[in-house]
């Protein structure tokens, strides 16, 4: 990604303000010194640069900055993106997910792979534990592309993510092995791109069968790389990712220890089909006598009805008429009055 060769990568001399050319120009000199490109700059080179140029945190963070402008104007990748540059520029920043990071290395063992569909939720909220623990915010979460994350090579080689135009490589640690939890997520969705549907995951499952090798039918497209998942274990029919709210809410619940068990509801009960009457339950009355015209009579007065009504919706309609010039006359009446 970041591959160089050293006496190569002189640009001409981006446009910039006059505080930031200087910035510019310190790290070209840098680079000249070093027989090292002044572009593409991997972060191991922007790191040995803020190393050899001391500066307090607001003029190495300015300094970060202005290269990673110059990068991006430029199509390549911005190396002050690299996680260890911006927790190193940003002491708060550096905390907090250290704390985070030291909680979710608790929680990612009890957190199950197996099982339906508890196991389904497991791979994707270990997944997302995971990544947010390596920085990656809610929002960019929500807008992630199976594209997005690529494996630079085996299942402990580090992630490599793509935000916004610029690739960062993702921290690994033994606490926290983003690669191979990442890849327990993607044979979920490689078997789901080769079946099509959750009913069928869950059947496989069900049966005790795991998931090992269905990461070689994965498809890295445009696709979310998350998705939403309900109680059920079902995703959209449409491939929806779960909103920034929603990956908050998930994070805060397994951080909190409150993350629910899914466990599927209990199925409703079936009505019981109702037992054919036994014949002999309502037993007939032999010596009933049916009047013979019955039918005859009932017939007689439907008709009789039926003529009786035929004008019904003439008159319905006079009424209507009627009651309208009633309204009219009074609406007169009403607009006379001072």
């Amino acid at each position: 990604m970041y591959a160089t060769t050293p006496g190569t990568g002189t640009a001409p001399t981006p446009r910039l303000s006059a505080r930031d050319r200087h910035v510019w120009a310190l790290f070209a000199d840098w680079c000249a010194a070093t027989d090292q490109p002044q572009t593409p700059a991997t972060p191991q080179q922007l790191a040995r640069f803020l190393c050899e140029n001391p500066a307090a945190l607001a003029t190495q963070r300015r300094r970060v900055s202005v290269i990673n402008t110059v990068h991006r104007r430029q199509g390549h990748p911005a190396p002050g993106t690299d996680e260890a540059i911006r927790r190193a520029l940003n002491t708060t920043r550096a905390a907090r997910l250290h704390r985070v990071s030291a909680v979710v290395a608790e929680r990612i063992p009890n957190i199950p792979t197996a099982g339906w569909p508890a196991g389904f939720f497991g791979r994707r909220d270990r997944f997302i534990l995971a990544l947010a623990a390596a920085g990656v915010g809610f929002e960019q979460l929500a807008r992630l592309r199976r594209r997005d994350l690529t494996a630079t090579g085996d299942r402990g080689a580090p992630l490599q993510l793509c935000i916004d135009g610029d690739r960062i490589d993702l921290p690994e640690s033994p606490e926290i092995p983003l690669a191979a939890i990442y890849r327990d997520w993607i044979e979920v969705l490689g078997f789901l791109d080769r079946n099509h549907a959750t009913t069928t995951i869950a059947k496989h499952v069900k049966a005790g069968r795991d998931l090992t090798g269905f990461d070689a039918g994965y498809r890295a497209d445009d696709r979310p790389l998350l998705t939403s998942i309900n109680r059920w274990g079902h995703t959209p029919l449409d491939p929806a990712p779960p909103t920034a709210r929603a990956i908050t809410a998930i994070v805060h619940a397994h951080l909190a220890g409150t993350a629910p068990a899914h466990i599927l509801p209990p199925p409703k009960p079936r009505p019981r089909p109702r037992q054919a009457e036994s014949p002999d339950r309502y037993p007939i009355d032999d010596g009933r006598v049916l009047d013979p015209h019955y039918y005859e009579r009932g017939t007689a007065a439907r008709r009789s009805a039926h003529h009786d009504l035929t004008n019904v919706t003439d008159l319905l309609d006079d009424i209507e008429d009627r009651a309208d010039q009633l309204l009219a006359e009074l609406d007169g009446i009403l607009n006379d009055v001072p």
